[in-house]
């Protein structure tokens, strides 16, 4: 009798040890409303999400079922993207693709969807200008057991820009006139100055070359009268995160603005680049990093002295900064870095051959076939992240190569505020068809003078970064220089209608968005493939990447 009692619980047990893990299901209730927030002394009306912006921080583990229930107390539809997740078609968010409505006003919709990965990602709405106004968060996904990035301290530092207008006020605006919030144009002393350092003819020429273009060198960026917070932080309200001396400190830095490129640096602190877009990546060791809205990186410093060190992201523009600080206590503060001269753009950030092909008597000097947007003001001595240092941290799995090449022309007409992609608007266009497991090229041509963050939702792209097939980064939104070219590969593995667009958000409502179909197509519904695929392009004049 003890003897099959024994026997009985042998087999129980190994019927419990062999028994399916169940995911853990974490469940969280997000309501969207406009409430008054004070950023800026002054309360005024923003979208919040659970009374507050940014958006709480959602955290899982991988292999979870994420439950999250929102309810849109707005008169008005809403949504929420979860950036950078794979996850079913019909749960990634964006109104009218996947059927999927957005979330009416009153109401409650449940996303449910796997964690099928690690990292740091985030979420934003997919609803007119909402992400401007307030509707942004982040999210880290734990893996299972011991994490390979070690360390003491883990901050999430989301930085975005603020404005005291409402998003679908400052489109209007830019509609109007795209030059509304130009104003820090270049003046007459400018000008002369311009001719002391290169001389009456040349400086003359390019100033006529600009006005005859009707464009302006100082349009580094769209929107200007930002302030720029960290974790919902004015410089002034100083968000800090303590360390011990010698601790190894995480920082998961979430670009989650509207419009804003940055310059990240924390004067005195090397950084280690451990992650980009939230995928595991070799260490690289640099002082700074550039990054565009929907991007991040997750880095690890280890402050050695008792002070306070100054988390600087400086707009592209020189218009501010996004000011937090690592500090021993509460209330330290450390310096705040002088802000670096601005850059102004060149005729190599206007896409060269088109226009020499335009005006074939124009003569370019050395120094204008050197891109203005590449002018980081990096010291010298100082390393800036590079997207050809980014190595991936494992090896891929799908190192095929790809099967055609899609062509993907960025263009736009300033004037009006119209962003195409392959000259037309997302309301124009035919969608994108990729087949069901097929390897693609996607080069893109940037025919503008300005950057644009390129986001396919549903899936992540490998750089061509100059790595081997086996160790190109995943990212899932790439910087695309102004006037030159980038391109990256992707593995059509994930069924449904993706989104892909610049993730400058008034680019994205004016036009510069479409659609990507994965399914199995017939034969009969795909383009001819090209005869060979083109030589990948990587770099063209890119700053830091």
């Amino acid at each position: 009798m003890r003897l099959h009692h024994l026997w009985m619980v042998a087999l129980l047990m190994v019927g419990v040890l062999s028994a399916p893990a169940y995911a853990k299901t974490i469940e969280y209730n997000l309501t969207v409303e406009r409430l008054p927030v004070n950023i800026t002394g002054t309360p005024l009306k923003k979208v919040t999400v659970n009374g507050g912006i940014p958006a709480p921080t959602l955290r899982f583990t991988e292999g979870d079922e994420a439950v999250i229930h929102v309810t849109n107390k707005m008169d008005v539809g809403t949504s929420i993207h979860w950036h950078g997740l794979i996850l079913p078609g019909e749960m990634d968010g964006v109104p009218t693709f996947n059927g999927f409505h957005g979330v009416m006003a009153g109401e409650t919709f449940t996303y449910r969807f796997p964690l099928k990965q690690t990292g740091t990602y985030w979420y934003h709405a997919h609803s007119a200008a909402q992400e401007q106004d307030g509707l942004y968060g982040s999210i880290i996904v734990d893996p299972k057991g011991k994490d390979p990035i070690q360390a003491e301290r883990d901050y999430i530092v989301v930085l975005s820009d603020f404005i005291t207008e409402d998003g679908d006020e400052v489109m209007g605006n830019l509609k109007k006139a795209s030059d509304f919030y130009a104003n820090r144009r270049l003046t007459l002393g400018d000008f002369f100055n311009d001719v002391e350092k290169r001389g009456f003819d040349r400086a003359w020429t390019d100033a006529k070359h600009w006005g005859e273009m009707r464009m302006a060198r100082t349009d580094l960026a769209d929107v200007s009268g930002y302030i720029f917070l960290v974790n919902g932080k004015s410089p002034e309200q100083n968000w800090t995160g303590l360390f011990k001396p010698g601790e190894r400190v995480r920082l998961r830095f979430i670009n989650a603005s509207a419009m804003s490129f940055f310059d990240v640096r924390i004067p005195g602190l090397k950084m280690s680049v451990v992650q980009a877009d939230g995928q595991d990546v070799e260490p690289v060791a640099v002082d700074e990093f550039r990054f565009a809205p929907a991007e991040t990186y997750d880095v690890i410093v280890t402050p050695q002295d008792s002070k306070a060190y100054t988390i600087a992201a400086e707009s592209i523009d020189r218009s501010g900064f996004a000011i937090g600080t690592l500090a021993t206590s509460e209330g330290q503060r450390g310096e705040t870095p002088q802000p670096r001269e601005r850059a102004l753009l060149t005729m190599a950030d206007m896409n060269m051959d088109m226009m020499m092909k335009d005006d074939p008597d124009m003569e370019m000097t050395p120094a204008d076939m050197i891109s203005g947007w590449a002018k980081t003001g990096t010291p010298e001595g100082d390393k800036a992240l590079s997207y050809a240092d980014l190595r991936y941290a494992g090896i891929q799995k799908d190192t095929r190569k790809p099967q055609r090449v899609i062509d993907v022309k960025l263009g736009g007409n300033m004037e009006r505020f119209i962003w195409t992609i392959n000259g037309k608007k997302f309301s124009d266009a035919e969608p994108i068809k990729l087949r069901y497991g097929e390897r693609v090229r996607l080069s893109f041509t940037n025919e503008t003078m300005m950057a644009h963050p390129m986001h396919l939702h549903g899936m992540f792209v490998q750089l061509e970064n100059g790595q081997p097939a086996e160790k190109l980064p995943n990212k899932h939104t790439v910087i695309v220089p102004p006037g030159g070219s980038y391109s990256v590969l992707v593995t059509a593995d994930q069924p449904g209608e993706w989104a892909f667009h610049c993730h400058l958000l008034y680019h994205m409502m004016a036009g510069m968005m479409n659609k990507v179909v994965v399914a199995k197509f017939d034969a009969k519904d795909m383009p001819p493939p090209p005869e060979t695929p083109s030589t990948p392009t990587s770099g063209g004049h890119h700053a830091g990447h």
